[in-house]
């Protein structure tokens, strides 16, 4: 919960717009953003405020973008989560991926505000989307391959080549799905493949799907970013409202971290 106590204040709108302005967040940017609301204050208006601080922060010529993945779409196989009895009535009612109404799970309440935006964009893979607003929406979720959720045609590989920066908001970089790219760049033991699924309709009509995609991890991804920072100085931080805050450009970032999973896994 955050702190109500008497000797802090709630935060505002302007607050986290000054904020995000002294950390380094421009207008035109082109900004990939984690967040959690809670850990952000006692924020007024909520999420709603916090979007709108965001969208001002990049102005209307900046673009934001934002994971909204919804895992409950997944095959129950890759999920492991029921038991294996339970698979074949799971893939027959899953419901369908649909880019407007499906809604995305564990990325956070702003995240799941801002997949509902008029003007948001939101890419077409049905378990790891990412959703963009602003004059490079389009670009950035244009494709994104069923097999290659995080590979160089995913909306990852349209945010480097936008030279999109990262912006971590009260979570740690535990949370950098961009890592994920890097991932798919780097040559490491134990590097392999794991089977997924989705329900979806093939000519009007509903088929269960498989594919095989990367299997990937974040156990490293603190490690690594603190490497970054340290090695290249390219990392801001700051407070933004309550939370500790980072900035940090993508495209060095996934470079970077290519050749440190080579060496380090």
């Amino acid at each position: 919960m955050p702190d109500l106590s008497p000797d802090t204040a709630p935060v505002t709108g302007r607050q986290l717009v000054a904020d995000l302005r002294e950390l380094g967040v421009r207008a035109g940017a082109t900004v990939m953003v984690h967040t959690s609301l809670r850990s952000l204050g006692w924020v007024i208006g909520g999420a709603q405020t916090v979007l709108e601080a965001l969208r001002e922060a990049v102005g209307p010529e900046g673009t934001l973008a934002m994971p909204t993945q919804s895992w409950q779409l997944c095959d129950p196989a890759f999920l492991d989560e029921t038991p294996p009895q339970w698979w074949p009535t799971i893939r027959e009612n899953l419901p369908l991926y649909h880019p407007a109404t499906t809604p995305s799970q564990t990325m956070g309440i702003v995240a799941e505000l801002f997949r509902t935006t008029p003007d948001a964009l939101r890419s077409p893979h049905p378990h790891r989307s990412i959703t963009a607003a602003g004059p490079r929406a389009a670009q950035v979720t244009a494709t994104h391959p069923l097999d290659a959720p995080a590979g160089e045609q995913s909306p990852l590989g349209a945010l480097v080549e936008l030279d999109a920066c990262i912006l971590l908001l009260g979570v740690t970089a535990a949370k950098v799905t961009a890592l994920h790219l890097a991932e798919h760049r780097a040559a490491y033991p134990g590097k392999r493949t794991v089977r997924n699924g989705v329900a979806m309709l093939v000519d009007g009509r509903r088929e269960w799907l498989s594919w095989d995609e990367l299997d990937v991890h974040d156990h490293d991804f603190v490690e690594v970013t603190e490497a970054f920072a340290s090695d290249t100085g390219l990392v801001r931080t700051l407070r933004v409202g309550a939370a500790n805050a980072q900035l940090m450009p993508m495209r060095p970032l996934v470079d970077y971290a290519a050749g440190w999973f080579t060496s380090h896994r």
